[in-house]
């Protein structure tokens, strides 16, 4: 394997991205990999290793550039933190055409790189992510073909850019991983994203007895099997449309 960083220039700056992918036998889909509020850390590096491991490009970048912040470090439980009420202010300062304009960057980038198919492309987003994943495939319809938001925030709101209706504005194949219990992606919540699906080329599922943040093994609410589960939920869905 391959694992570098690299600092991709964008309209507002460099965002620092972390690369991973085999060492023969390219090129390799791209994969785009959202990173979640916590931000980037060693867990979510050896989540793009084990993504590349199967055969791909895999592009996480930092999100949080823009407010020259790369890592968190470890966050108390405590909401009310000092360190908690940074993350979710540094959340807050991002939005959908922003994170569009970064993707932009990142295809630029792999376009240069004998290593990246940018033919073939599918998106991840956790938490925050999600809805960022989906509207990669909303904005660039032409070359995601597969999207997936796990346990995504916002997923439904009054915007045009809402996920719940991006099954309409492109030919992706997408899912949604869905926690059971999850303030952030309430039932009603998923009932429109369901809705928004039908008949659609997508997924939505509820993982049973899981909690925003179950694929996470550092997190106190991983579940194993869930998680499992996510990882060959994806890798099928990469399988079926990155060829």
């Amino acid at each position: 394997m391959i694992d570098q960083q690299i600092a991709i220039p964008t309209q507002d700056g460099h965002t620092a991205t972390f690369i991973s992918h085999p060492e023969r036998g390219g090129p390799f889909p791209v994969l785009l990999f959202y990173m979640d509020a916590p931000a980037i850390r060693e867990e979510l590096r050896d989540m793009a290793r084990r993504l590349a491991t199967s055969g791909y490009y895999v592009m996480l970048p930092n999100l949080y550039y823009r407010s020259g912040v790369m890592e968190l470090g470890p966050l108390p439980a405590d909401p009310n933190s000092p360190a908690r009420k940074r993350m979710f202010q540094l959340m807050a300062s991002l939005n959908i055409p922003m994170i569009m304009d970064d993707t932009r960057a990142l295809l630029t980038y792999a376009e240069g790189q004998t290593a990246a198919n940018t033919k073939l492309i599918g998106t991840v987003g956790y938490c925050m992510s999600g809805r960022y994943a989906i509207n990669a495939a909303t904005h660039f319809p032409d070359r995601v073909k597969a999207a997936a938001s796990i346990y995504g925030t916002h997923l439904a709101t009054d915007e045009a850019n809402s996920p719940h209706l991006a099954a309409g504005k492109t030919k992706a194949e997408l899912y949604f991983a869905c926690a059971e219990t999850d303030i952030y992606a309430p039932p009603e919540v998923i009932e429109r994203v369901k809705q928004g699906m039908n008949g659609a080329k997508a997924e939505v599922e509820i993982y049973p007895r899981t909690h925003h943040g179950f694929a996470f093994p550092k997190r106190p609410v991983y579940d194993r099997d869930a998680a499992e589960r996510h990882w060959e939920r994806l890798l099928a869905l990469y399988r079926r449309n990155l060829v």
